[in-house]
């Protein structure tokens, strides 16, 4: 028997399922949402557990992702951090990147940094480009700066010296020593958290990761406590940005690979759907409460990029985080986002959110303002005798009070204002699609659309129709799929190192090298988990670049024990001209970085296809009524209990498919085939 939660900014989801010990099979599967409870997210989770009676005593697996770094980031609700520098780097911190987010945007303002100037201080050391000790590091000196720190309320110090990714020998001298005559407070080294170069992306991944290691710690431990209360007494894991689980010692020690933990999870599970139907080619649409995240995987591979981006925008250059995350685009733009009016009288759906307390004005539980699933509501796209899974029935009064100041503000109907705040909602979600999809060099029409989410499945048809996409995939449970990746996750490990090199034959002996010091460093920290050495695996990565050029492009290497100069320069300029529309044969490649991925497969079950419903198309039909399809009109369309229906049932739009966590729109020009794993399949009628 396996767990997965997943904390979302408005729900809480929990996917339970059991399996048989033979073939492995899924034979039981079973889901529970919650309110997220922000401040006390173990709560949720704890509330999630009740609802369906589990018993923590027959899990044999329990992983868990949430979205507490990434609010504690957005929301500044992290911990007062301190940094220790090299002397003449106080301020690299604030100097940041003097590029601009748009060249020609003059209402651009660089954000005040994490960490203030007065408790950022420098430390007389210095290691040089090579790795070689300039001058040496004398850690007492660090004294009169932490009596500072604690003076001033410091809980988290971090610690990045000049070239510490090459040469980290100083940056563990000063952790280990305030360590030990310190230990209240919670110290990282930038070494722990990456070993790749750039000083101010890697001082800015230190100071991040240091900011929210008090609250994670605390988070992680009192979630562990109580699922101990609970009879759990097994480990728990955590999902990761990089698509892949680990232990929660781990993620302690750096929190900062949770910055994307949910939405990793969903995108992974498309991954193994994807495989389960031999569809290898996905972009996968997750749209919860509050925001809506998508991904593209090419032959059943998500991309993984070590550099991130948080609170980038036209007039934000965000903060860069060097840690491995799939490459996903988050906006927003969830079912919660607020619809607004700026002063000049142009719509706008988010990112503000009403969360799950007060919600959408629909809910009926105080919300004031009007939302995408209010919006959905007045169009009828959510049958009223299920909205939240039937456990509440829309508040009209509530809903009218909501949407009648953009009536009264743009001089229209209240249909009309619902059409439009769900259009502006569909070219928010389209630019999220081309962000990760056209804008890298790749066709829409090329790939399927899987949608998950409680917002998902509503919007698909109109994204795909849009995009031009061939169809959409609904996954069974796609209201809590994020959470079901979860339980299909391996761990995993990133390891990387920089080392710039030119690439050629005459350099693979030290090629080998570096990855098999990193292989080394890999298997110690899994056999310190009970992980043999033979059950790890390894994957080898470059990041190359034209010689002397600044932006390098991901290449996986097939094997290392057989590497091949021709082969790796073609790749590379494949995947160059894929990225950048142009490549250089006859250029020197360079090596930038080197990145080691070390997984432990974990025992899972596979997807199992699905009985034959019992019931007949007609029997499934729940009701008959008038829907809003927008510029495809207003449609008598029959709404389908998802539950009801089975592989190889065929449906013709205009249709619903109502199910307990969310609903599935399916316009007047299309329709829907049941697949063999009970998932829905919609495409363009022929």
């Amino acid at each position: 028997m396996r767990v997965a939660t997943d904390i979302g900014g408005t729900f809480t989801d929990l996917v339970f399922f059991e399996y048989g010990k033979n073939n492995e099979e899924i034979t039981k599967i079973k889901v529970s949402k919650s309110d997220t409870i922000p401040g006390e997210f173990e709560k949720g989770i704890i509330n999630a557990i009740k609802k369906i009676d589990l018993d923590l005593r027959d899990i044999d697996f329990f992983a868990h992702g949430t979205t507490l770094v990434i609010n504690a980031i957005t929301e500044r609700k992290g911990s007062k951090t301190g940094l220790i520098t090299t002397a003449g780097f106080r301020d690299v911190l604030e100097i940041a990147r003097g590029t601009r987010p748009d060249l020609y945007n003059f209402n651009f303002k660089k954000e005040e940094p994490f960490v203030e100037r007065y408790l950022r201080q420098e430390i007389n050391e210095r290691i040089n480009y090579l790795g070689e000790i300039v001058t040496p590091l004398n850690e007492t000196e660090v004294e009169p700066h932490l009596e500072n720190f604690w003076e001033e309320g410091v809980q988290a110090i971090a610690i990045c010296f000049l070239h510490g990714y090459k040469n980290p020998k100083h940056e563990k001298k000063l952790a280990s020593y305030i360590r030990e005559k310190y230990p209240q407070f919670e110290v990282i080294a930038s070494h722990e958290v990456t070993r790749e170069w750039r000083e101010y992306e890697r001082t800015s991944s230190t100071v991040l990761s240091a900011y929210v290691k008090p609250i994670a710690t605390e988070y992680l431990d009192n979630l562990s406590s109580n699922l101990k209360k609970l009879n759990y007494e097994k480990s728990l894991y955590i999902m990761q940005s990089n698509g892949g689980i680990t232990t929660v010692e781990d993620v302690k020690a750096n929190p900062i690979t949770l910055v994307e933990s949910g939405p990793a999870s969903g995108m992974l599970g498309g991954v193994v759907l994807g495989k389960a139907i031999s569809k290898k080619n996905l972009l996968v649409l997750d749209i919860g409460g509050t925001t809506a995240k998508c991904s593209l995987i090419e032959n059943g591979t998500p991309e993984i990029v070590t550099t991130y981006n948080i609170e980038k925008t036209k007039t934000q250059a965000g903060f860069p985080i060097l840690t491995p995350v799939i490459d996903i685009v988050e906006i927003g733009n969830g079912g919660g986002s607020i619809a607004w009016l700026d002063d000049g009288g142009k719509m706008h759906v988010g990112p503000e959110s009403a969360a799950a307390n007060p919600g959408p004005a629909s809910y009926g539980k105080g919300g004031t303002y009007f939302t995408t699933t209010d919006a959905n509501v007045i169009c009828n796209r959510i049958h009223k005798d299920y909205f939240l899974g039937g456990k509440l029935q829309p508040d009209k009064n509530s809903l009218k009070a909501a949407i009648t100041p953009l009536c009264d503000a743009l001089d229209m109907s209240e249909d009309e204002v619902a059409k439009g705040v769900i259009r502006v909602a569909k070219a928010n979600m389209v630019n999220a699609l081309k962000s990760v999809s056209v804008n890298k060099g790749h066709d829409p029409r090329d790939f399927s659309l899987v949608v998950i989410g409680g917002g998902g499945p509503l919007h698909g048809a109109s994204l795909a129709e849009e995009l031009q996409m061939p169809e959409v995939i609904v996954p069974l449970h796609a209201g809590v799929f994020s959470a079901f990746g979860m339980l299909m996750s391996d761990l995993r490990r990133d390891y990387i190192r920089t080392d710039v090199l030119l690439m050629s034959t005459e350099n693979f002996p030290l090629i080998t090298q570096i990855f098999k010091q990193m292989e080394r460093e890999a298997i110690i920290a899994y056999e310190r988990d009970d992980y043999q050495k033979e059950a790890i695996t390894f994957e080898y990565h470059l990041d190359l670049r034209y010689e002397s050029q600044e932006h390098s492009v991901k290449l996986q290497l097939a094997d290392l024990d057989n590497l091949e100069t021709n082969a790796i320069e073609d790749d590379f300029h494949q995947l160059h001209e894929k990225r950048y529309a142009f490549s250089m044969k006859g250029t020197k490649i360079e090596i930038v970085n080197y990145h080691l991925v070390a997984e432990v497969t974990v025992n899972k079950p596979v997807i199992a296809k699905v009985d034959k419903s019992s019931y007949t198309t007609d029997e499934a039909c729940i009701a008959i009524e008038q829907v809003d399809f927008d510029e495809e009109g207003i449609h008598e369309a029959k709404f389908y209990h998802r539950d009801k229906l089975g592989p190889g049932m065929q449906i013709v739009g205009p249709a619903i498919i109502v199910e307990d966590a969310t609903s599935t729109v399916v316009p007047p020009s299309y329709q829907v085939a049941i697949d063999d794993y009970a998932n829905i399949i919609i495409t363009r009628k022929q």
